[in-house]
């Protein structure tokens, strides 16, 4: 299994940064990819329950959203689309002296073998386009 922690700060106050992870549709037009909802959460169009297909038409990974602490944290699996018997995102959110402190931390568990370290790189990879993704949206 690889696992990778990115920390970075979004220049904007943290309920507005919430928003924009855990409302997966708002960062997609500052993404190199859509993310689409294809099922509303149980009791909230886009909260626990709720899945995503993230990228390039009919393309891409369904995350499922299975955690929500609102200003707080959010938490994900994918559901298919992807070669892994296990993977989760875990976004944490709290007051930085500029904005909000945004630790993404993802673990993947490929079904395929993958060295740990290429794995880790696309992790991070990908958790930077999300963050990098964030910080233009409150341009």
């Amino acid at each position: 299994m690889a696992s990778t922690t990115v920390d970075a700060v979004v220049a904007a106050p943290r309920d507005v940064v919430y928003r924009l992870f855990a409302e997966r549709e708002s960062i997609s037009p500052y993404l190199p990819v859509n993310v689409k909802l294809t099922k509303p959460g149980l009791t909230e169009r886009e909260g626990v329950g709720a899945q995503h297909l993230i990228g390039v038409g009919p393309l891409g990974v369904t995350e499922e959203i299975t955690k929500l602490v609102p200003g707080e944290r959010m938490e994900y699996k994918i559901v298919k689309g992807a070669p892994v018997k296990r993977h989760v995102g875990v976004v944490t959110f709290t007051d930085a002296d500029n904005g909000t402190l945004v630790s993404y931390t993802m673990e993947s568990e490929p079904s395929l073998p993958v060295p740990s370290k290429v794995l880790e790189l696309g992790l991070r990879n990908l958790i930077n386009q999300f963050i990098h993704g964030a910080q233009k949206a409150v341009r």
